[in-house]
């Protein structure tokens, strides 16, 4: 407690603030534009796009694996029951922790480097979860559930690095375009390891486990985890090219010590912006996006436990469990995909109206009691029909947190000065990851539905 108090101290007591609504502009009330905003590039973007797909390629690939960890725990109820609840709280956790250090050392923040060091961190993990699959299968439950958690913690931590270092970066582009980019490759993220995971499983012929439930083979989980080290491999090429540009070597010239700037990383001479002075302009957009998330991890609970109504013992293998649980996380991914798309559209952002999208934030709480009408461990439903469960609240949950979440994470720019810009994204990723980790230990009373 201590550690978060002294982040809300040290105010500067040089300059005074007022409230989002006067953030950065001028005293006549127009809002300050950027007069050295850079030229747009389609190139940058899709690298921006690309990040934003293996910032969140490690969560959602936890998420849509769920068939596979279920048959590593389930010779163990206690773990079985309980073990996607334990990688949302420690995963969130751990990326909280990492996030409230990392945005207290924004001075000398190298946001190149961070972004590079957990990218080589991915492709680590990623590796050894693919050799995982293919050795030590007879290790016990329990034993399994260990390197599991380890392995969830380095994913946490690298994702930190990745969403502190990639939006303090693009903040410093002073373009909504390239953030609407990385939030709609985050949206990426979610379908494309849905997708990967019901391949991988169709393509390798079903395993009978002893009560005769289809599973996911060792196989297919080796083609999943694999699949997720090559994403995070081109994704490094394709930002150290990024870096190489001139225009960008330029902008990092501008900001890190003369002795690293040929290596195009280095420590950046960043002034300290207090987080209380961020706080008192993006107050609304901050709890918007605090309660986004917290709102939304009720979901993956949810959706690693619900089942299609249709008998399995006669329907075919996309309603059997191993390819219906990741169908949900797809159907739910797409609509986040569709959401954080939506403003990029000219006309259908709400960056200007925080409150408004602090109140949708609050809504969204409408959508957890429709989940307990579906068909919940298999124990029948009050809706009888998988088309409620995935186009109605699987979909329509994704959009609204797609949507909402895009405009908080592209909007806090407009509301602040060109040189708070890098900490406010820092800060606005701290919100959005103490969002996730509240709700993921919020999530625990939904383990037990």
């Amino acid at each position: 407690m201590g550690l978060i108090r002294r982040l809300f101290q040290r105010e500067d007591p040089e300059a005074s603030y007022a409230p989002l609504e006067g953030g950065s502009e001028r005293p006549d009330g127009e809002r300050i534009e950027d007069s050295e905003q850079p030229e747009y590039s389609r190139v940058d973007y899709y690298v921006f796009l690309l990040l934003g797909v293996a910032m969140l390629w490690a969560w959602n690939m936890f998420l849509a694996a769920a068939p596979y960890f279920q048959r590593r725990f389930q010779s163990d109820e206690r773990l079985l029951r309980n073990f996607q609840s334990a990688e949302l709280a420690v995963s969130t956790a751990g990326s909280l922790g990492s996030m409230i250090v990392l945005t207290k050392l924004q001075a000398n923040a190298s946001y190149p480097k961070r972004i590079t060091s957990s990218l080589v961190l991915y492709i680590v993990i990623f590796f050894l979860l693919a050799i995982s699959t293919q050795i030590f299968l007879d290790v016990s439950a329990a034993a399994y559930f260990v390197f599991f958690l380890l392995v969830v913690i380095s994913a946490s931590l690298a994702t930190s690095l990745c969403q502190n270092g990639v939006f303090a970066y693009v903040a410093s582009f002073g373009r909504e375009e390239y953030t609407q980019g990385i939030m709609a490759g985050q949206g990426i993220a979610g379908v494309l390891p849905c997708i990967a995971q019901i391949i991988s499983v169709l393509s390798i012929p079903p395993k009978e486990s002893q009560d005769g439930a289809p599973q996911q083979s060792s196989k297919s989980a080796l083609i999943y985890f694999l699949t997720a080290t090559v994403v995070s491999a081109l994704t490094l090429i394709a930002f150290t090219t990024l870096l190489s540009k001139p225009s960008n070597r330029e902008r990092v010239r501008r900001t890190l010590d003369d002795e690293e700037v040929d290596a195009g990383y280095g420590a950046a001479a960043h002034k300290s912006i207090p987080l209380m002075r961020l706080f008192q302009k993006l107050y609304w957009l901050a709890g918007a996006v605090f309660l986004t998330f917290a709102i939304t991890m009720f979901y993956p609970v949810f959706t690693q436990k619900i089942l299609s109504v249709r008998d399995p013992a006669t329907s075919s293998r996309i309603f059997q469990p191993a390819v219906f649980i990741p169908l949900g996380f797809l159907f739910w991914n797409v609509g986040d995909l569709v959401g954080r798309v939506i403003p990029g559209i000219p006309g259908l952002t709400l960056t200007a109206r925080p409150r408004l999208l602090f109140l949708l934030a609050i809504a969204r709480l409408a959508f957890i009691p429709l989940y307990l009408l579906c068909n919940i461990g298999g124990r029948g439903s009050a809706i009888s029909s998988d088309f409620f469960y995935l186009f109605v609240v699987q979909i329509f949950f994704g959009v609204s947190n797609g949507y909402i979440g895009s405009n908080c994470m592209m909007g806090f720019v407009e509301w602040v000065d060109p040189e708070e810009r890098e900490a406010a994204g820092g800060f606005m990723s701290l919100c959005l990851v103490a969002g996730l980790t509240a709700g993921s230990f919020l999530s625990f009373l939904a383990a037990g539905a």
